[in-house]
């Protein structure tokens, strides 16, 4: 079994400060076999936000994946927004812009969807798909597949906005490599769905998993939260912890099973 914790939108310069060491304690505690954080470290992109996430990064003592988002990218100074967009980024979090980690049980890559022309949604290339491609079909395990973004390939419930564009294109890759699941955030919403709800593709329904802002005021109705997921061979369980400020504690919330079938993963009735 292989535990994954899912992480979104931080945004350093507008955290909630009471959060922190709690967050970074259950982490710990947990014990993550990889650590998976769907962008916005910062809210601005300077740099004094960039030395706090990663502060934050460094005490926490497992395996990363880990992807910018659209306020990683600086938005007013035009100059650094347009031709130096994810420098810092690169200089504090991590110089990859499409990591992967992988062992006997798990395969996960992370995609940069954050674009400097697109201001707050985000896009996907051929580039990216083309190494996407190469990258699942180098492995020679049975690896539960799942890809990290910023930006969502479906709107999580509730949510208006757009999801990552050319996402038609990249889920035929998606099918293609037959990936489970997608992590993503943006909207601040937590949210599980499956990719069939959007993408008719007959045999091919993997699960897009949305989490909360795990540390911001910008919290949009709904807590601070964090999913905690539990991978063993054919089935996938996804825990939503949310912040609790009277137990100074990430409480579960909800649990759902999912089961792998020859169409796609299906979810368990209680």
């Amino acid at each position: 079994m292989r535990i994954l914790i899912h992480l979104s939108d931080l945004h350093f310069g507008r955290i909630n400060p009471p959060i922190l060491n709690p967050l970074i304690a259950f982490v710990r505690e947990t014990k993550p076999d990889l650590v998976a954080i769907s962008g916005d470290f910062t809210q601005r992109a300077r740099t004094v936000e960039y030395l706090a996430a990663r502060e934050f990064l460094d005490q926490i003592p497992f395996p990363k994946i880990v992807v910018p988002g659209n306020h990683d990218v600086p938005l007013r100074n035009l100059f650094l927004r347009f031709v130096h967009s994810l420098d810092s980024y690169r200089r504090y979090i991590c110089d990859d812009l499409q990591p992967f980690f992988s062992d006997e049980e798990i395969a996960v890559a992370g995609v940069n969807t954050a674009r400097a022309r697109t201001w707050k949604d985000g896009r996907i290339n051929q580039q990216q798909l083309s190494k996407l491609r190469a990258t699942f079909r180098a492995l020679k395990g049975n690896q539960t597949r799942i890809v990290v973004t910023h930006h969502p390939f479906d709107l999580p419930t509730g949510a208006h906005g757009a999801i990552v564009g050319r996402s038609r294109l990249a889920m035929k890759t998606l099918a293609e490599c037959q990936v489970d699941m997608l992590l993503a955030g943006h909207f601040h919403i937590a949210d599980i769905c499956h990719t069939a709800r959007r993408y008719n593709m007959p045999g091919f329904s993997a699960l897009i998993v949305s989490s909360g802002t795990s540390t911001s005021t910008r919290a949009r109705g709904q807590p601070n939260s964090l999913n905690v997921i539990h991978i063993q061979e054919a089935t996938i369980t996804i825990d939503r912890r949310v912040w609790g400020a009277d137990a100074s504690a990430f409480a579960l919330a909800s649990s759902e099973r999912f089961q792998r079938s020859k169409n796609g993963w299906i979810r368990e009735e209680a």
